[in-house]
């Protein structure tokens, strides 16, 4: 396993990205096209969306890389989704496309699993700063497999629910 990253990320309006190549963070509209979970938006090449409890605030992350598929863990909410990278590269970004981490993403497709505790609380508090940190905490994990459909493998909180079960338009393909 390779940690990449392992720290804490800017977010505003909830929002974090992986991206590859020259592919840019995917707009919400359109990253979640046909899928079943609300968390993980993957239907951008290249490009994944994803959703925090915390709206804006520094939020804890890890970001690995594994050769094979790791055990769930004591995550709160985990969905899994399938990331194609355009080109060998990727990159890890805050909000408004900062970045955070770059790693080597040979594989031409890999299995990504964005896993969070504590979502409920992070939205409830909406802010992280110095005095208040963030209550949530995400991990993503990649590993090389073939594409799949997404999935939800567990869904506990009522934040996670909202974006499962509503969230942001699916009905809609991204923007060419």
């Amino acid at each position: 396993m390779t940690v990449v990253f392992d720290g804490t990320v800017f977010t505003s309006y909830g929002q974090l990205h992986l991206v590859s190549g020259d592919e840019e963070p995917p707009p919400p509209d359109g990253a979640f096209f046909r899928q079943a979970n609300g968390l993980c938006g993957a239907a951008v090449p290249g490009a994944l969306f994803l959703v925090t409890g915390t709206h804006t605030g520094d939020i804890p992350v890890r970001v690995v890389v594994t050769d094979a598929e790791p055990a769930l863990g004591e995550w709160e909410e985990i969905v899994e989704v399938s990331f194609t990278p355009e080109g060998t590269s990727a990159a890890f970004l805050g909000w408004a496309g900062d970045p955070v981490a770059g790693f080597e993403a040979p594989a031409p497709c890999y299995r990504a699993r964005w896993s969070a505790s504590g979502m409920d609380a992070g939205k409830q508090q909406d802010v992280a700063d110095a005095q208040d940190p963030a209550p949530d905490a995400y991990e993503l994990a990649l590993w090389p497999a073939p594409g799949a459909a997404d999935r939800i493998a567990r869904r506990t909180g009522s934040v996670a629910g909202e974006w499962h079960d509503g969230g942001f338009d699916r009905s809609e393909p991204p923007p060419a």
